[in-house]
């Protein structure tokens, strides 16, 4: 079988990413997965929501949208649909999951997802560079003097996988995901330790060996992505 861009079947596309990329944000990079360009940007604000004032602890939240012509036919604009609250929550989640929210103090920090290009895995590409922003803006909040304690506990990556005509493949392209029998992806900590796994039958049932071997496949492709983050970051003195 022939992957639609000629990679392996365990190959990831060409990752890349370009820090500081928007000079407002207090955290910023593009990433890009192939064709797939999605900006990430972190912002610090003081307070938190109403649950937790009071408490001490801060709070990471995200959110996420399409460019009109990020896709091949222009996407309407929208406040929020189903699909974008989805993906958003889950950028939150990940995020949260290698946060000490005590350490932040009552202070938000917002990521925002900005697909520029959508060839599939946005939401794998929003996590991962979500990640970086994220360690960027808390960098600078320590520069700042806002906080005197890393609240940063570890990494945290996410990728696709999934069984496209019959073979096990990583990092999903839009063809490969439009036509895939089973779809899923993965979203783990530097530690081996999984934050979500979101896996579909498209075209039918899948076994749970099937499961395995793809969550094997997607922990090859997050440890590189885990080893791409850390040279972005070398400054962050933690655990990947």
């Amino acid at each position: 079988m022939k992957r639609p861009d000629g990679r392996k079947s365990n190959q990831l596309r060409k990752v890349k990413v370009t820090k500081n990329y928007m000079k407002n944000a207090e955290g910023s990079c593009l990433i890009e997965f192939g064709e797939t360009k999605v900006i990430c940007t972190a912002s610090v604000e003081e307070g938190v929501p109403p649950f937790l004032k009071g408490s001490g602890k801060g709070w990471v939240t995200a959110e996420y949208g399409m460019l009109p012509r990020s896709c091949t036919s222009r996407i309407r604009r929208e406040k929020t649909s189903g699909r974008t609250e989805e993906i958003q929550r889950l950028v939150g989640r990940s995020l949260r999951s290698v946060v000490d929210m005590e350490k932040l103090g009552e202070r938000t920090i917002r990521i925002d997802c900005d697909v520029l290009q959508g060839d599939g895995g946005t939401r794998t590409a929003s996590i991962t560079g979500g990640f970086i922003a994220l360690a960027d803006a808390i960098g600078w909040m320590c520069q700042q003097k806002m906080i005197d304690t890393m609240p940063i506990k570890g990494f945290v990556a996410a990728v696709s996988v999934g069984v496209y005509q019959g073979v096990n493949v990583l990092d999903l392209n839009y063809i490969e995901d439009s036509k895939a029998d089973v779809d899923m992806n993965v979203v783990m900590t530097g530690r081996g330790e999984f934050v979500e796994v979101q896996g579909t039958g498209e075209g039918g049932t899948f076994s749970e060996g099937q499961m395995l071997s793809l969550l094997g496949l997607a922990r090859r492709g997050i440890k590189e992505l885990l080893s791409l983050q850390k040279n972005n970051l070398p400054d962050l003195k933690v655990k990947p």
